[in-house]
């Protein structure tokens, strides 16, 4: 298994003709360009100004979560015929409380690392986030709310893997609290990733709504992938406050 990251395909998989056994499989023609960009996002050279700016980005990305999942609810509720409408509804109501101040997180790790929550709410968000979040809210107010968990099962499916934080720590050297974001979220991942399948495979979803989570799963990895491309490329780190360690000098390629 990867140390940067966790994959959403279980080895052996046994259930071949599951919904989730089936995206499972699609997302896999993506991984290995995934994996690629992760490596090199998380190599030693220049870690910590990256990892600030790492924090950063999943801010722009994890502030949405709450705000599509609660447009999705309400979306649910017009559509009160639709036999995915209540299954689809109680899910996002129990994992809107679960998700609740994840992006708080993100700026508490941001000021432990040295830096400031300011450099994650003032700039505009990258476009690259929102080629990843945007496509969510036109699919959810412009096709159907399904379509969300392909988005999720990405999210959670892709977790920072259990050593991250570990190694992330050693290269840095900063404290445990810059990294709870990647610590929490390799613990609680896995167990919201096993009840997104779940969901998935008890959704009487048809041919069609399966191919939009699909379609929104796929999106969702390669844009996730872009987003870590860029990250791992040579950038200017977010202002110092003067907290945490002084960053390397030098800048890597």
């Amino acid at each position: 298994m990867s140390i940067t990251w966790t994959s959403s395909a279980a080895p052996g998989v046994a259930a071949r003709g599951t919904a989730s056994a089936r995206l499972r499989t699609k997302l896999l023609l993506l991984e290995p360009e995934f994996r690629g960009a992760t490596t090199h996002m998380w190599r030693p050279e220049g870690l910590l100004p990256r990892y600030r700016t790492y924090l950063c980005a999943m801010h722009a990305v994890i502030r949405a979560s709450v705000p599509l999942m609660e447009l999705a609810l309400r979306r649910t509720a017009d559509r009160p015929g639709d036999p995915l409408s209540q299954p689809l509804a109680a899910y996002l109501a129990e994992h809107i409380q679960e998700e609740a101040g994840h992006d708080a997180w993100l700026l508490e790790d941001l000021l432990a690392a040295g830096a400031a929550p300011e450099d994650a709410l003032r700039p505009q968000p990258p476009p690259d986030v929102a080629t990843l979040v945007g496509p969510q809210f036109y699919w959810i107010e412009h096709h159907h709310p399904v379509a969300l968990l392909g988005y999720i099962a990405v999210l959670e499916g892709y977790a920072p893997a259990p050593g991250l934080t570990d190694r992330i720590g050693r290269l840095t050297g900063l404290p445990a609290a810059a990294l709870r974001t990647v610590r929490e979220h390799a613990a609680l991942d896995t167990d919201h990733l096993d009840e997104l399948h779940a969901l998935l495979d008890r959704l009487p979803l048809t041919r069609d709504q399966e191919a939009a989570v699909a379609v929104s799963a796929l999106h969702s990895l390669d844009a996730l992938t872009r987003l870590f491309v860029r990250l791992g490329r040579s950038a200017p780190a977010p202002s110092l406050r003067g907290a945490g360690p002084t960053p390397p000098t030098g800048v890597t390629r």
